[in-house]
């Protein structure tokens, strides 16, 4: 009886093993190959975001530029399907951003017994009262009437203005932590950790003994509060080697308005356009390519926690490559600017974008800064103000040699600069031009480049994501744009 029930058990296992493989019965096919089945994943359309499918483009300028006489490298290429936002990253959707850090740090001192010293705010034991990983507690809302070490929790992240008296946010605290897995890196034959598997070439002796030395991003806060990044080199010793971690100050610089325009009377905008509600539906500005990175990296794990099991399928959200973003702004048509024609403005005299028309007169085309997202029509592929309004990073290292140092599939050229690098190699591609730049600065394929710490008034940026597969290329269209959304609030 007993064998009877081993047996039993052992042919139950199988037949769940050959159902998490999507596996038919042995026999069911007579023996013939007919390949293993399994459930497909169906990508839903991420909210605010449209479908740019794949497709070719001849990337860069044919002819030189009028304003500059300067001439573009131009390639044909082509790229893979991806999701992009339809607007520029918002005031509003930037502040949800720096709220969730404050709420993280706040929670993690209610954790802190020199604080609140509540555990709940804090998982560390599984529901077994296993050691695991901690995390924070989000389902465990803030205390609404905190006893003395609660409130002193909640108001440690903020600061009276020395000069007003006014309490406000402390920037200095706001700093994200996050790590990036570099799935790359580590499926180079030459990271391979057996010596064995790094040269496929026969007539080479393998040396067992050979080091593999490979760089790595880490960063650490100090006793001080102060971020130290450091970029280590070290021996191969491991998969976790290839796990880079990062330490940003994500609050965005609100000085610019006053850094970028000397002897100019923009305090207003300095005090105002990032907290002040009435400009939740403008491009944020004054995120460097850092922070830029560190939004898509939290974008990343807030989707994730509410996905489930399908979370391993998603890719996470990042900047766009260059050739993305001019592949996306171009539209279906590939035209010069994102809208059908060569003109910036229709024939009754209505611009297409917020840009500088005419020496000193910014507000030609209705504006004097930034506008609000999505109030121009958007091109052929759904998106708004790709040309004007804020220019935009991406996620290519700046060269004067462009696309053509690039592959013609996917094209990309990354490099993570590290501290000690000069200066000169923390340059990266600007895109779209923006509210103070001229006609010839806003054409699709012109390229432009800042330091990737350096925060601006012009400069904001929009996510992308990769398609989880290729079935996603039917999916239908979002119901609602972050942009239409707005227009029907209105």
């Amino acid at each position: 009886m007993k064998k009877k029930l081993i047996i039993a058990i052992c042919a139950i296992a199988i037949m769940a093993m050959a159902s998490c493989f999507g596996g038919k019965e042995t026999m069911a096919n007579g023996g013939e190959l007919t390949g293993s089945t399994g459930r497909s994943f169906a990508e839903p359309a991420p909210y605010g975001m449209v479908l740019i499918k794949r497709g070719h483009l001849k990337m860069g300028m044919e002819k030189n530029d009028s304003l500059w006489g300067r001439q573009t490298p131009t390639r044909d290429i082509s790229v893979e399907g991806f999701w992009m936002d339809d607007t520029e990253i918002t005031n509003s959707e930037y502040r949800q951003f720096v709220g969730y850090v404050r709420d993280s740090i706040i929670r993690e001192r209610l954790a802190d017994p020199n604080y609140g010293g509540d555990e709940s705010y804090k998982i560390e034991e599984d529901k077994d009262g296993e050691p695991i990983k901690p995390y924070l507690n989000w389902k465990k809302a803030l205390p609404r009437k905190p006893n003395e070490d609660e409130q002193r929790a909640l108001e440690s992240v903020y600061v009276t203005n020395p000069v007003t008296g006014e309490k406000m946010l402390d920037a200095s605290q706001m700093n994200y932590r996050y790590e990036i897995y570099d799935y790359t890196e580590a499926a180079l034959r030459r990271n391979r950790l057996n010596p064995e598997e790094r040269n496929l070439n026969t007539d080479i002796t393998v040396n067992p003994d050979e080091k593999v030395w490979i760089s790595k991003d880490t960063a650490y806060i100090d006793d001080e509060g102060k971020i130290h990044r450091e970029t280590i080199n070290r021996e191969l010793t491991g998969p976790w080697d290839f796990l880079n971690t990062y330490i940003v100050n994500i609050y965005p610089d609100t000085t610019c308005w006053v850094n970028d325009f000397p002897n100019a009377d923009n305090e207003m905008y300095m005090r105002n356009y990032f907290s002040n509600a009435a400009y939740n539906d403008y491009p944020v500005v004054g995120v460097t390519w850092e922070q830029a990175n560190a939004f898509c990296a939290w974008r990343t794990e807030y989707l994730l926690k509410g996905l489930g099991p399908a979370a391993r399928f998603v890719q996470r959200y990042r900047l766009p490559t260059e050739a993305e973003w001019e592949y996306a702004a171009r539209g279906k048509n590939q035209n010069e600017f994102p809208w059908e024609n060569e003109d910036v403005a229709s024939g009754k005299g209505c611009f297409f974008a917020n840009f500088k028309p005419d020496d000193g007169n910014y507000t030609k085309d209705g504006n004097l800064i930034t506008s609000k997202v999505g109030i121009y029509s958007a091109n052929s592929n759904g998106l708004f103000d790709m040309a004007g309004n804020v220019a935009e990073w991406t996620s290519t290292i700046y060269t004067e040699a462009g696309v053509d140092a690039m592959n013609d599939i996917n094209p990309q050229l990354k490099y993570n600069a590290a501290k000690e690098d000069p200066y000169r190699l923390k340059k990266k591609s600007v895109r779209g031009g923006s509210w103070k730049d001229p006609e010839s600065y806003i054409r699709s394929a012109w390229r432009s480049s800042e330091y990737q710490n350096q925060p601006r008034s012009f400069i904001g940026f929009r996510c992308v994501r990769s398609l989880a597969n290729t079935t996603s290329e039917k999916a239908k269209p979002v119901k609602q744009t972050k942009a239409s959304a707005k227009k029907t609030r209105k």
